[in-house]
């Protein structure tokens, strides 16, 4: 019995040698292995043979104690070391080490929460941090707006050289000196086209018929007069008469009727008779014919004897007749007297117009006028118009004519066009015979070559520039590009869309909004100043005289220009300049500085922002600068508004920065996905207000910044990793978690470095590095294993001289075995 339980005790003995080996062993095979807790093997005895339990002490004896017998030893507890290892430094950024307590939490098979403190962690394909041997490590992601999203753990990427970010501006700091003792920007830069005719309104299209308004051939006729009786005949007999004659036309106006006199015909009274026969009178006036011009022959006489100087009317007839009796008496012939001087000599052209009401020039509306002749070159005459252009009654157009106006240039200036006469609109044959003098005409209104006047509800397809007698339609629907200018920098190209309806209010509405003109109410608690020089304030507007006029705001800097190419027009067929010139009628005054800068949207998108001071007010104590904000690049819901801010800034009598108003600059960003709006601050505090030589003003820097990709990233203390972007901008990508346990050697370990929650560990506890006694993290470092390699030698050593003497006590007791059995012989 007790040579075999010494077997059986030698045998646990060398079988915990065995396990202390095997603990050495792997405590040593790992002690380069990153992250590696050592173990150590711990014994107890197994079991106990009692021989005796021993006595108490007696009053005679003093006692004895238990006799036993221990019959081996088994392994305990093999506990893994959880100290801290030496940390390392390493070169990777993805290295990490764990200072203090906690385990990295990384994704298992099927999503299995595991637990590792071996920090070398690379990249996947899809940018994820894994360990060596593929777990994905576990953390907080981000938001789409890199905020931290504490809501549950999810592997953690770092999407280097793929992942873009722009920094939305906030702020704009501008530097520079605003001087007191500039000009007051009192007045504004005033623009204006030139004039600007209503196309709706129709005009005449086609040209009259001319010629000379040849007077009456009586040579040719053989016209002569014999003296005779006639019981109506009332002439002086004896008497001596001279007759002229005139082609006449009832469809004209009276002193506009007639061609030239005829040369005179002299016919002297018998004193028997009392009338006089002309015979042999014309009958071819020009274009003869009973529609012709002219219809009639007059009959003009004078009483030589009497010494009548002026010849008289004395009747009309049709021109065809041929013979004419004059019975008239003198004292009857005292009426309509001939113009024997209305003969006219130059070079003359004619033009017509239609209008709505008789009365002449400046009565009712008249449209634009056509030019009805070519230059006509007269010498000593008259000019007969007949043909003249009609306005059709049944045309829906031409239905507002009532009259037409004819109007003739000066001999000695051809461009200077006068009333001459005003006809009926009708189908009749009406005639014009041109006999004014220009000293006559001189008097008379004056043409008004553009007609009708643009009014703010004429369309834009209906505006008409003159060009001499062409009117030239200078819009057409399509897009209008207008790239206007501000103290002689470009503003940015707007579009505007014009069809058939658009009206010439809308066309000032869109350029104002995109020259960026503020009107007083822009600032409710400071009010713009209007303009001194025209006392209106800033705005466009359509003049009574047809113009288009735009008026800034006050200060050199913000005076408005539009250069030859600053409205174009795209069309289905081509993109052509409009044909619209623009002239200074007010220059700007005022002591003002300017900046162009760019800020960013949310999207990384720059925008051009302009920002404009003018000096507005000065007293005893302080200056005041009134600024004004643009940006080509807002995009409202809709109209091309550009004006995106307006203050005052005020200077005391140090030229020290004291208080700017209303800083907030506001950009819409309706048509693009970035955040609308995009607001920043302005910081006026280091601008200063010295009389130095010229105003200047600068932004020396603002927050915002364009697009970047990731570039590097920083993994901090608090597990935080920042990424840094090639634009300069750092935005969180995530953070890694930690978890603790109550008895990290309650681990069950899952070999690759790796644990699992087990039973007697404890629930995990989670939380940020660094907090609630968890360690904190060092990036670029590793954590060695914590293996004792001289500490582990010796207790190998130990270990195989225990294995060493429990085969001894085998081999003893086989020795006396031996023995026992040799009895037998």
């Amino acid at each position: 019995m007790g040579l075999q339980s010494a077997l059986s005790t030698a045998l646990t003995g060398i079988s915990a040698a065995e396990t202390t080996i095997d603990v050495v062993g792997n405590n040593l095979a790992n002690s380069n292995t990153v992250g590696f807790k050592a173990s150590r093997v711990a014994f107890a005895t197994q079991f106990l043979q009692t021989l005796a339990l021993g006595s108490m002490p007696t009053d005679n004896a003093g006692g004895t104690n238990p006799r036993q017998i221990g019959l081996g030893t088994m392994v305990a507890d093999i506990t893994p070391n959880h100290t801290q290892g030496t940390i390392e430094i390493s070169a990777n950024p993805t290295d990490l080490a764990i200072q203090g307590d906690g385990f990295f939490i990384v994704e298992g098979p099927g999503g299995q929460r595991l637990y590792t403190r071996n920090g070398i962690f690379k990249f996947n394909s899809a940018y994820e941090l894994v360990t060596i041997t593929g777990n994905r490590l576990l953390g907080f992601g981000v938001t789409d707006e890199f905020q931290i999203d504490r809501t549950v753990l999810v592997p953690l990427t770092i999407p280097l050289g793929v992942t873009a970010v722009a920094q939305a501006t906030q702020n704009a700091y501008l530097q520079g000196n605003l001087r007191p003792n500039g000009d007051l920007a009192v007045q504004a830069q005033e623009i204006r086209t030139g004039i600007l005719g209503d196309g709706r309104y129709s005009a005449p299209t086609t040209k009259a018929s001319t010629i000379f308004a040849t007077p009456p051939n009586v040579g040719g006729a053989g016209t002569s007069g014999t003296s005779i009786s006639d019981p109506a005949g009332g002439l002086t007999p004896g008497a001596t008469y001279q007759y002229r004659f005139v082609w006449y036309s009832p469809l004209a106006p009276e002193d506009l009727a007639e061609s030239s006199p005829s040369e005179p015909i002299t016919v002297t009274v018998d004193a028997a008779h009392n009338a006089i026969r002309l015979e042999d009178l014309p009958t071819s006036p020009p274009l003869a014919g009973p529609s012709g011009p002219y219809s009639m022959i007059r009959v003009y006489r004078r009483n030589v004897s009497a010494g009548e100087e002026t010849f008289r009317l004395v009747g009309e007839q049709a021109f065809d007749i041929g013979t004419f009796v004059d019975t008239m008496d003198d004292v009857t012939a005292g009426g309509q007297p001939l113009l024997m001087d209305g003969l006219i000599t130059g070079n003359y052209t004619y033009y017509i117009t239609f209008a709505t009401s008789p009365g002449g020039p400046g009565v009712g509306i008249e449209s634009r006028p056509s030019p009805i002749t070519d230059p006509i070159n007269i010498n000593n005459g008259r000019v007969l118009l007949y043909n003249l252009p009609q306005a059709d009654p049944n045309n829906p157009n031409d239905a507002i004519w009532q009259v037409r106006r004819i109007y003739r240039c000066l001999a000695n200036n051809s461009s200077e066009f006068h009333f001459v006469a005003e006809i009926p609109n009708t189908t009749e044959p009406w005639t014009i015979t041109d006999r004014l003098s220009d000293t006559e005409i001189r008097t008379n209104p004056l043409i008004d070559l553009d007609g009708p006047k643009i009014i703010p509800s004429t369309p834009l397809v209906q505006v008409l520039k003159r060009d001499g007698a062409i009117y030239e339609r200078i819009f057409e629907p399509g897009v209008l590009l207008f790239n206007g200018k501000k103290g002689g920098r470009e503003l940015g190209i707007k579009e505007f869309t014009i069809t058939e309806s658009t009206t010439v209010q809308d066309l000032i509405d869109f350029m104002a909004e995109a020259f960026g003109i503020r009107s007083p109410t822009d600032d409710p608690i400071n009010p713009i100043p209007g303009d001194s020089g025209t006392g209106l304030s800033p705005g466009g507007r359509v003049t009574a005289d047809g113009r288009i006029v735009f008026l800034g705001n006050n200060g050199v800097d913000n005076a408005l220009d539009i250069g030859l190419s600053g409205l174009q027009l795209r069309t289905q067929t081509e993109t052509r300049t409009v044909n619209l010139p623009w002239f200074v009628s007010q220059q700007a005054i005022g002591e003002s500085a300017v900046t162009d800068f760019l800020v960013y949207d949310s999207l990384g998108i720059p925008i051009r922002v302009r920002l404009t001071m003018v000096l507005e007010e000065r007293t005893s104590a302080t200056t005041t600068y009134r600024w004004y904000a643009d940006s080509p690049d807002n995009d409202p819901a809709e109209g091309a508004k550009i004006a995106v801010g307006t203050g005052r800034i005020t200077f005391d009598g140090e030229g020290n920065f004291i208080s700017a108003t209303n800083t907030r600059v506001t950009i819409e960003r309706r048509h693009v996905a970035s955040r609308s709006p995009l607001e920043f601050e302005l910081d006026f505090s280091q601008i200063s207000g010295l009389a130095t030589a010229r105003s200047t003003v600068a932004v020396t820097r603002q927050d915002g910044s364009p697009p970047g990709v990731l570039s590097s990233f920083i993994i901090g203390e608090d597990g935080i990793i920042r990424g840094v972007f090639s634009n300069g901008v750092t935005r969180n990508l995530g953070q890694i978690r930690l978890a603790r346990f109550a008895n990290p050697a309650g681990l069950e370990q899952r070999g690759e470095n790796l644990y699992a929650e087990g039973v007697n560990s404890g629930l995990p506890i989670e939380g940020d590095p660094g907090q609630q006694g968890i360690g904190s993290i060092i990036a670029g470092a590793v954590e060695l294993s914590n293996t004792d390699i001289g500490g582990n030698l010796i207790d190998l050593i130990v270990a195989s001289t225990m294995y060493r003497g429990n085969t001894r006590v085998i081999g003893t007791v086989q020795q006396l075995l031996d023995e026992l059995l040799s009895l037998r012989r």
